[in-house]
């Protein structure tokens, strides 16, 4: 993928928690499971989650890249030949 490092992988589980807090938002926590069973955890704000819930519910393809700690949404626009899903899995 450009710009991702090559411990980039598809993600096959996206699990969101959420804690409420007195008055704010709370706090949100992403699970990430890739496609080669490594389960990574971050914390977002509620923007950032919405943003992230859409993207998954869209016609994407979502890769976390571990070393940059960076959740890649392919297909966006148009596809590319790693991009394209696998529909035995």
């Amino acid at each position: 993928m450009p710009g991702a490092s090559a411990e980039s992988r598809r993600v096959k589980i996206l699990n969101a928690n959420w804690t409420p807090d007195d008055g704010g938002d709370g706090q949100f926590g992403l699970m990430i499971v890739t496609d080669d069973d490594q389960v990574h955890t971050v914390t977002a704000g509620a923007a950032s989650v919405s943003a992230v819930v859409a993207l998954s519910q869209a016609d994407t393809v979502l890769a976390w890249d571990p070393t940059n700690r960076t959740l890649i949404a392919a297909n966006i626009v148009g596809t590319m030949p790693w991009t394209t899903k696998d529909v035995t899995a």
